[in-house]
């Protein structure tokens, strides 16, 4: 007989749920199953809502998905196309939504984003991940901390403004950073500077590209909300997306700042260069009347001039001092031209 072993759920339980809360009008949240959701949703008397939060790892995740909460296909047709940007769109009276965010240990590296996909109606708040995300386990604590929330829509907002925080300490770590390679720049210490300012655009623009709302399904959203959708969370979504704006006006101001200390530094490296190669031309220069002359009476034939003369040597030393000052106030006029 093989032993009867239960696999391990790494967090959550037999059907991919890591969290689930269930809301009652007035009420903090109180924390169910998969089992329980499940029979919550089939019961018609139930005036609250859910909040489901499910491990896309998990083998048998979208399949429960798929039979127990009814959502609409376009939630799994977010969760497998190609783009990831981040959005929030109307489809089948449901809000759809794609929330990009960084994980636990985001150390400025451009791979460590993960991605959060959102299906929000009127009864029912079911997000979905493959990694641990921080705005996520920021909800997840305020909501065991008591919070009260009104709506799923208000769920949705919340996690909005939580990925917003994070992108505000991600700004601000980057800003600290630009100023001390800006400080170092100042003090002429270029070493290093132009590849760690490489490295923080680079994450940043691809923070910009996935973190960004796109501005035209916000504005088709809360130009013609759900009817489902209360007043207050239209405005409350709103204000979050001003918020979210505000962050990433700051994001794209710090990436242009980087851009110009990068013309900064490029300027005083080629301005390095160009020092050292005019330092070369003039060597250059200054050693050419001599190479030339002692080329030329270091030759093994006969008739060459001054070798009898008694001041031949001198003579030949004053011309060679001549066209070497000559070379050298040629060199400096360019120089100044």
């Amino acid at each position: 007989m093989q032993p009867n072993i239960a696999p391990a759920q790494y967090g959550s339980d037999q059907a991919g749920l890591i969290c689930g809360y269930r809301f009652q009008p007035g009420q903090p949240g109180v924390e169910i199953d998969s089992a329980s959701a499940a029979a919550g949703l089939q019961a018609a008397a139930f005036d609250g809502f859910l909040w489901l939060h499910f491990n896309l790892s998990h083998a048998l995740c979208e399949k429960w998905m798929r039979h127990n909460l009814g959502v609409p296909e376009a939630f799994f047709e977010a969760l497998h196309e190609g783009s990831r940007s981040t959005r929030i769109e109307y489809a089948d009276d449901a809000l759809v939504a794609v929330v990009n965010d960084v994980l636990y240990d985001f150390d400025f590296a451009a791979s460590d984003l993960a991605t959060l996909w959102v299906h929000a109606d009127r009864r029912l708040l079911v997000t979905a991940r493959a990694r641990p995300l921080r705005s996520v386990d920021k909800l997840r604590a305020s909501v065991r901390r008591g919070e009260l929330f009104r709506s799923p829509t208000e769920l949705l907002v919340h996690l909005l403004r939580d990925q917003a925080d994070v992108l505000v300490q991600i700004v601000r770590e980057t800003t600290a950073r630009v100023d001390g390679i800006e400080d170092r720049l100042l003090s002429r210490r270029l070493h290093g500077n132009r590849a760690d300012l490489g490295a923080l655009r680079r994450v940043l623009v691809r923070l910009q590209r996935l973190l960004a709302p796109e501005p035209g399904a916000l504005f088709r959203l809360l130009n013609r909300p759900p009817r489902w959708l209360h007043g207050e969370d239209v405005q409350d979504l709103r204000q979050s997306t001003e918020e979210f704006a505000v962050v990433l006006d700051d994001l794209a101001a710090l990436v242009e700042r980087i851009k110009l200390l990068q013309e900064e530094i490029a300027a005083t490296l080629n301005e390095q260069t160009n020092r050292s190669l005019f330092t070369l031309t003039v060597v250059t220069v200054l050693a050419l009347p001599i190479n030339i002359l002692a080329g030329l009476f270091g030759m093994n034939v006969g008739g060459v001039p001054l070798a009898d003369h008694p001041h031949g040597f001198w003579l030949l030393v004053a011309l060679v001092a001549g066209f070497t000052a000559l070379a050298g106030l040629w060199a400096f006029r360019k120089r100044r031209e």
